[in-house]
């Protein structure tokens, strides 16, 4: 696919954006990309990794392709709504997607990484919403996700006063839930992806479409929903021998760790 190579190892897929040269950034033709793999994924793959080529996760929205196009105002609603699909495909699909972040995940990148469920970065790693700056706007629901995350406040506070956070400060507002040396977060990305790939189908898909959307429901229908999913989940038969090891004391123990 322009733009973005896949490679799959057994039950995972490792998608790579692949535009170095642009610091990874997001065209059209990625966007069509991504939103396709994800709306129809193989059905073998258990758990995704998006990576990057080069030094950077990914710069944002490719502004050359923009100011080219020359877009209308209704032109480019249409594009935020390409970008709305293929990123609402990501955050409630039935597959878990890892993000290995490393450089830049700036603009429309911390968007892209914000519909991914599990974000390790690189100690590189940098995250940036420089709108303000360009005298641009948030397209591709950086106001939904991304705000979700970190709070509206502080999203505020970023384009605002024009902050630029480390991996660390990253890591304590919730852009990333781990932190690792240069070079280590492919590997640890997949080694997540892997385990997450061994859970039953049924619980990824309760965890993954579920969490979300409860969140945007108030607290009575959160609850009905809530007792739906565990309803399907805890139900299913193929969880009886996941039971009987945990009876059995065979199961893995539950021990404190990153």
């Amino acid at each position: 696919m322009p733009n973005l190579d896949i490679e799959t190892r057994g039950k995972i897929a490792l998608l790579t954006l692949n535009r170095p040269e642009r610091r990874n950034a997001i065209d059209d033709a990625t966007i069509e990309a991504i939103e396709r793999f994800f709306t129809r994924p193989p059905a073998s793959v258990k758990a995704v990794v998006l990576r990057a080529a080069g030094p950077h996760f990914c710069a944002g929205l490719d502004l050359q392709e923009h100011y080219d196009l020359n877009r209308g105002p209704v032109e480019f609603m249409r594009m935020c709504q390409n970008w709305h699909r293929a990123f609402d495909a990501m955050q409630f699909g039935s597959i878990p997607i890892i993000a290995a972040l490393k450089g830049a995940v700036v603009g429309g990148g911390l968007e892209i990484a914000a519909a991914t469920h599990v974000r390790v970065a690189e100690k590189s790693t940098f995250f940036a919403l420089p709108e303000g700056q360009r005298g641009v706007f948030t397209g591709g629901g950086a106001t939904v996700r991304v705000a979700r995350i970190m709070t509206p406040a502080r999203m505020i506070d970023m384009m605002i006063a024009a902050r630029t956070y480390d991996a660390q400060r990253g890591y304590d507002v919730g852009l990333a839930h781990e932190i690792v040396e240069n070079g280590e977060g492919e590997k640890r990305a997949i080694a997540i992806a892997e385990a997450a790939a061994e859970h039953y189908d049924v619980t990824n898909f309760a965890i993954l479409t579920g969490i979300s959307r409860i969140n945007d429901m108030s607290t009575t229908d959160g609850l009905f929903a809530e007792s739906l999913l565990a309803g399907m989940v805890m139900t299913n038969p193929d969880l009886r021998p996941s039971l009987e090891k945990f009876f059995a004391r065979k199961a893995p123990r539950l021990e404190p760790k990153g």
